[in-house]
């Protein structure tokens, strides 16, 4: 009868543990990599999703005002939240939107609130949305990363990232995405 050998002891080498931690590290590192830009990517599709949300309340601006005479866009307006609102808290309206076009747009046609006194829209991020409104000879200033604002060129279309004149009733909205360049849209 052969003595078996008790002293034998089950377990696993160095080189099994070190090769499972590198592979688990590996996991880990792809997904610490990929989530930062999954995120930037999601928000750059509500940002495209807003784009198109002004898009259809211009059309829905032009409409309202063709009985008027006046269903032309603004040939000039702009509303920036960090130079107009004296007190710094943007969740309210402050009384110079009254006579300012493109605040008036922003209040009027982009709150989805039940207070029109309410600024609503915003950045996905949490900043709030500013807006220029020119004619399409007028050039869209070369963009920081990200600086919040919504530009429309009127009389314009989209030419990829930049904008041609087209037809006066038209317009093109140009926004800079956090990872991917300038989305351009236009009501074509």
């Amino acid at each position: 009868m052969a003595k078996l050998n008790t002293n034998s002891k089950q377990g696993f080498t160095i080189i099994e543990v070190v090769l499972v931690l590198a592979i688990a590290g590996l996991i880990f590192l792809m997904v610490f990599v990929a989530l930062p830009a999954l995120q930037r990517s999601q928000r750059d599709t509500a940002r495209r999703n807003d784009m198109s949300r002004v898009d259809t309340s211009l059309i829905q601006y032009q409409t309202n005002n063709q009985d008027t005479g006046n269903g032309d866009l603004p040939t000039t307006a702009s509303w920036d939240w960090k130079t107009q609102d004296d007190d710094n808290d943007p969740s309210t309206f402050p009384d110079a939107c009254k006579s300012n076009k493109a605040c008036s747009f922003l209040q009027r046609y982009m709150n989805s609130g039940t207070d029109s006194d309410t600024n609503t829209f915003k950045d996905p991020d949490g900043t709030y949305y500013n807006l220029d409104i020119a004619p399409a000879d007028t050039p869209v200033p070369e963009l920081p990363a990200m600086n919040y604002t919504i530009y429309v060129r009127t009389g314009a279309k989209c030419s990829g990232e930049d904008v041609a004149t087209d037809a006066a009733r038209h317009f093109a909205i140009l926004y800079r995405l956090e990872g991917a360049g300038i989305y351009c849209i236009d009501d074509q």
